[in-house]
C-alpha cells in the first residue's frame, strides 16, 4: 500500500463548527465504528460551539453529551447555548490527573457509558496527562490536541504541572495511546485522532506511524547547526499563540568571529573560544 494511502480520512475533513476539519474526519471514523451509543465527552469544551468538536454531533446526529468547562465565565456562555439541549450535561470542572478531578471521578457523576463513542481532549497543556489518567473509561476513539511546533519525530511531553502549558508532541501521544490500547488512524494540524485497538483493522490502514499519518508540517518549527556551529532556523518562525517571531540572529550561541570549524582556530581564537566556553558552563 503506497504510503500515502494510509493518511485516507483525511481526505474526508470538512468544517461545520471544528477548526481544522475535525468534523469531517470524526463523522467519517463514527461511520466505520461499531455498536455506537451515540454519546460523546468534550473538555475544555469553552462555549460549546467556538471551534467545537462535538456540536455538530449534539445538533445534527443527536447525541448525547457531557460538556466540561472550567471558566466560570465561559460554563455560562456553554449552559446558555445548551439549554434547549435536554441530552446535554454541562459541568463547570477544571479535568485533572490526580484522584478526585480526572476524568473517571467527573464522569461517574453522570450517566454516561463506559464505553462511549468519542472523547475530545483539548487543555491547552496537560492533554498528554489526562488522558493517561484515565482508566475505568474507554471511549471507542479519542481526539486530542498536540503541540504542532514539534518535529514529529520528537518526543517531549510537559511537566504534570496544572500551571504549565507547554503541551506534548505527537509521537508522546502516539506511544501513550499504544500504552493503553489505542491505534493513531488520522492526524490533523493540532488534533490527533485514536480508536481502540480492536477497531484498528476496520480502518485498512497499513502503517500509522505518526510520519506516515502527519501530512501538515507548516507550523514545525526546526533548529540545527552548522559544521562551524552557526544555528539555523527553519520551518515555522513564529509563536502559533503569541504571533512572536524567533530571529536566527538571536538563536546564535557563538560571536560571529568565532563561526569557524573548531580545527581551523588559530592560538587566539582557540584561546577565546575556551574562555567563552567555560563561561557559559558557569552561568548556567
Amino acid at each position: 500500500m503506497p504510503e500515502s494511502s494510509n493518511a485516507w480520512i483525511e481526505g474526508f475533513k470538512s468544517d461545520v463548527y471544528s477548526q481544522c476539519g475535525e468534523d469531517g474526519v470524526i463523522g467519517k471514523i463514527l461511520e466505520i465504528l461499531p455498536r455506537k451509543d451515540r454519546w460523546c465527552v468534550e473538555f475544555g469544551a469553552w462555549d460549546g460551539r467556538h471551534l467545537s468538536n462535538t456540536r455538530n454531533l449534539i445538533e445534527n446526529h443527536g447525541y448525547s453529551a457531557v460538556l466540561i468547562e472550567g471558566s466560570k465565565e465561559k460554563f455560562q456562555d456553554l449552559k446558555r447555548n445548551y439549554s434547549k439541549f435536554p441530552n446535554v450535561t454541562a459541568l463547570n470542572r477544571f479535568v485533572g490527573f490526580r484522584e478526585g478531578d480526572n476524568l473517571d471521578d467527573i464522569l461517574k457523576e453522570t450517566s454516561i457509558p463506559v464505553d462511549f463513542d468519542f472523547l475530545s481532549i483539548d487543555i491547552d497543556g496537560n492533554d498528554y496527562h489526562v488522558w493517561k489518567a484515565i482508566s475505568l473509561y474507554a471511549p471507542k476513539m479519542v481526539c486530542i490536541e498536540f503541540n504542532p511546533t514539534i518535529p514529529t519525530e520528537v518526543r517531549f511531553v510537559q511537566p504534570s504541572d496544572p500551571s504549565v502549558s507547554q503541551g506534548a508532541s505527537l509521537s508522546a501521544l502516539a506511544e501513550l495511546g499504544k500504552s493503553k490500547g489505542y491505534e493513531l488512524v488520522s492526524v490533523l494540524p493540532i488534533n490527533a485522532f485514536f480508536v481502540r485497538k480492536e477497531f484498528f483493522p476496520l480502518f485498512r490502514i497499513d502503517g500509522n506511524r505518526p510520519e506516515l499519518l502527519r501530512k501538515n508540517l507548516e507550523n514545525i518549527t526546526y533548529l540545527f547547526f552548522g559544521y562551524d556551529g552557526t544555528v539555523f532556523l527553519r520551518g515555522n518562525p513564529k509563536s502559533p499563540w503569541h504571533d512572536m517571531e524567533l530571529l536566527e540572529s538571536k538563536v546564535q550561541i557563538l560571536p560571529k568571529f568565532l563561526r569557524i570549524y573548531p580545527d581551523n582556530y588559530g592560538i587566539v581564537k582557540n584561546f577565546l573560544y575556551r574562555r567563552i566556553r567555560r563561561f557559559r558552563k558557569w552561568i548556567r
